[in-house]
């Protein structure tokens, strides 16, 4: 696989890493829900230490996830998409937002977290493996 490369709407923002994706998944939690504008995120987790950012309207929105550790969900501030998040409970993952990739035909989700926040009307492929919550939890 090549370099994730990604970035925001206006192109303020641009992104690219290294890493090999360490996991794929939809996450029907809350925040989530709320920052995406529909009914779940499809998060990509790669590795911290590998993302290089670029621009300088990137900014971070912070929030506190079930660990009671903060979530830093970062955003153009030029057009407002959502591009990744940092959650201090897993220091050395970043959660790259599927939809600011340049590509994204390879992606393929292997879960849902948060099953429990999950709204009635929205069905991924049946036979995903579901969590209630964090599968950390």
């Amino acid at each position: 696989m090549n370099d994730l490369e990604g970035g925001c709407l206006c192109g303020k923002v641009r992104y690219t890493s290294s890493s090999k994706p360490l996991t794929t998944v939809a996450c029907h939690c809350t925040d989530c829900r709320k920052q995406s504008g529909t009914a779940f995120s499809i998060i990509i987790g790669i590795s911290s230490d590998s993302l290089t950012i670029s621009g300088d309207s990137l900014r971070s929105f912070d929030d506190i996830g079930s660990s009671g550790k903060p979530i830093h969900r970062f955003f153009c501030n030029a057009c407002g998409s959502p591009l990744y998040s940092q959650v201090e409970a897993a220091p050395d993952v970043v959660f790259l937002k599927a939809g600011s990739l340049d590509n994204t035909d390879w992606v393929e989700v292997t879960a849902e977290i948060w099953c429990d926040s999950k709204v009635s009307w929205s069905q991924l492929e049946i036979g995903l493996k579901q969590f209630p919550r964090s599968p950390r939890e």
